[in-house]
């Protein structure tokens, strides 16, 4: 038995989405949730600088944490530096989180998809190679949205948001083509799935906004050692934000969440 932690890697509040979905498919496994706040938000960076941030954060995290596995429910940060990270740390197992064009190009009817993403992971090879390989039959539009991100890390603490703010960031993902319209939206952001009943009363028609939050922790949980759990009584699961604090309104949601703060 070991009390060894699965770490969750984001570069904000969005993770807690897949959080959520682990705890319920691994209850007795301890959490260790890293919010690189510092870096917030990713889409600013130039790739080379962020893809060197990372792989240096994980240096120090995994020495630190000594993780049974690192999940990375960001899919900015997958998208650009998940193979880094597997070619320098071998011996650790990583999930990584990418838009979920597969399931999206197998559930669509009208065959109009959109993926609302970060800009960094609009403008991705890596997002144009899954539609490539996954989605060639379907009319797929890459939605890159400079602002859902900042909103949602908000709207989680308790500000209000501006619909028609909202409205302009998601007005793009709804086409009609042909007499068809847009029936799936991929949230390609960990972020956005807080928004996502707010979404639904802004959209100007129904759609499936998919999540693959759960698909992430079905990943994590298949390779997470099945004797690795945590024993009685095991430290709480702590979350630790790279800026080194974190104000009051973080704190209470992260209790919500049953974390405590590092």
């Amino acid at each position: 038995m070991t009390d060894r932690p699965v770490l969750m890697f984001d570069s904000g509040i969005g993770g807690l989405t897949v959080l959520r979905e682990a705890r319920v498919l691994m209850p007795d496994r301890r959490f260790v949730y890293v919010a690189d706040d510092a870096g917030f938000p990713y889409g600013d960076w130039e790739e080379e600088a962020l893809r060197v941030r990372i792989v240096e954060l994980f240096a120090r995290l995994l020495e630190e944490h000594r993780p049974q596995i690192a999940v990375i429910p960001c899919n900015t940060a997958s998208t650009l530096v998940l193979s880094d990270l597997r070619a320098a740390f071998p011996d650790t197992p990583f999930v990584g989180t990418v838009p979920a064009i597969k399931p999206a190009a197998e559930r669509t009817r009208s065959g109009l998809v959109s993926v609302l993403a970060t800009p960094g992971t609009v403008k991705r090879a890596y997002t144009r190679d899954l539609i490539q390989s996954f989605a060639n039959e379907c009319h797929v539009r890459l939605v890159g949205s400079q602002n859902l991100a900042r909103m949602a890390e908000a709207y989680i603490r308790g500000r209000p948001l501006d619909d028609e703010a909202v409205l302009a960031e998601i007005s793009p993902c709804f086409i009609e083509q042909e007499g068809k319209r847009t029936d799936i939206v991929v949230l390609a952001c960990t972020h956005y799935p807080f928004l996502a009943n707010v979404f639904r009363r802004l959209a100007p028609w129904p759609v499936d906004w998919l999540d693959p939050a759960e698909a992430i922790a079905r990943r994590a949980l298949s390779l997470v050692p099945a004797a690795c759990v945590a024993e009685p009584g095991h430290e709480a699961d702590v979350a630790i934000f790279t800026s080194g604090g974190a104000d009051f309104l973080t704190r209470r949601l992260m209790q919500g969440f049953g974390l405590t703060v590092a």
